[in-house]
């Protein structure tokens, strides 16, 4: 118990000392002064996870086209907002790609950038809301676990993003996420749209690609960081480093699961044979181009050689 204790009591110590080397210009921001509302909105966002599919399980699902609509064009402006201030921003304040330290200064530059983070921050709890029209359409099997972590951790994580380095090399990932995001908000509000606009959405595979890329680039931009000794904070680097990792292995699962794998072939039942054997042998149907009579070329392979030039003189 007292080792509990002095657990919990150095823990207290700790994040009241990491309290004098926060940023002190969003300490008065919404959302900044204390941890404890991101953590209560995290909190309620898994609490729905848990209780949503309950409270939907005997109902009809909710169609919610219009509001999707809304909902994701919306994302599509936010998302461009943020990308346009940070890009701006830090064209206007001169700031490397390769290498930028934090500027804690009150220089109106640096505090446009800190806020286009800001509103970052913000817009990656709104995106909760991608859960809850999930569960509200009864889509469950859209509510993956890389679908939870990436939603929960990146809301959580990024109030510490805020609070200690709302600047310097922080802006690179996000301007590159929002960037992303618009692409990729557009596509859910084209999707919305209906069967009509969906026919030529044949691009959302590419959406999962650039993302995997953004997560090297990351890992690339970070690691460049650390062997320049750039004057950013070094825990930050190799945390950053941990988290993208941690998002290739998920994302290239879900790549793998998604687009590559061959599906599961189904073994031939009684009845019905013909089409499931000629399910079973879509490649020789495929090469013969043959439409009728399909049980007769499971028995070529399966009979041997007599077979073969018996069909060799029927052909």
């Amino acid at each position: 118990m007292d080792i509990v204790t002095h657990l919990i009591n150095d823990t207290i110590e700790f994040y009241k000392w990491s309290l004098t080397i926060a940023d002190k210009r969003v300490e008065k921001w919404p959302l900044m002064d204390s941890p404890l509302p991101t953590l209560a909105i995290s909190s309620s966002y898994l609490l729905f996870l848990w209780l949503g599919p309950k409270f939907m399980r005997n109902r009809e699902p909710f169609q919610l086209r219009k509001t999707l609509i809304v909902y994701n064009f919306s994302m599509v402006i936010l998302n461009f907002f943020i990308f346009k201030e940070l890009f701006l921003a830090a064209r206007a304040a001169n700031y490397s790609y390769l290498c930028q330290p934090v500027d804690y200064s009150d220089d109106p530059n640096e505090v446009r950038v800190a806020a286009a983070l800001w509103w970052y921050f913000v817009s990656k709890g709104v995106e909760y809301l991608d859960t809850v029209f999930f569960i509200l359409r009864k889509k469950f099997n859209h509510v993956s676990f890389l679908h939870v972590y990436h939603h929960c951790t990146m809301f959580t994580l990024w109030w510490i993003g805020i609070k200690w380095v709302a600047g310097g090399q922080s802006f690179f990932g996000a301007h590159m996420n929002a960037a992303i995001h618009v692409l990729m908000y557009l596509y859910y509000g084209l999707a919305a749209c209906g069967p009509k606009i969906q026919k030529y959405l044949w691009w959302k595979k590419y959406l999962t690609i650039i993302q995997m890329i953004q997560f090297h680039v990351t890992i690339g931009h970070t690691a460049l960081s650390l062997y320049t000794a750039c004057p950013f904070p070094k825990w930050m680097h190799w945390c950053l480093i941990g988290y993208a990792l941690t998002f290739i292995v998920l994302f290239g699962n879900f790549y793998y699961q998604t687009y590559r794998r061959q599906p599961r072939r189904e073994a031939p039942s009684k009845s019905g044979k013909a089409l499931s054997n000629g399910a079973a042998n879509g490649i020789l149907m495929a090469s013969n181009g043959v439409t009728g009579k399909v049980v007769e070329k499971p028995l070529v392979a399966e009979n041997g050689r007599r077979k073969r030039k018996a069909r060799a003189k029927r052909d």
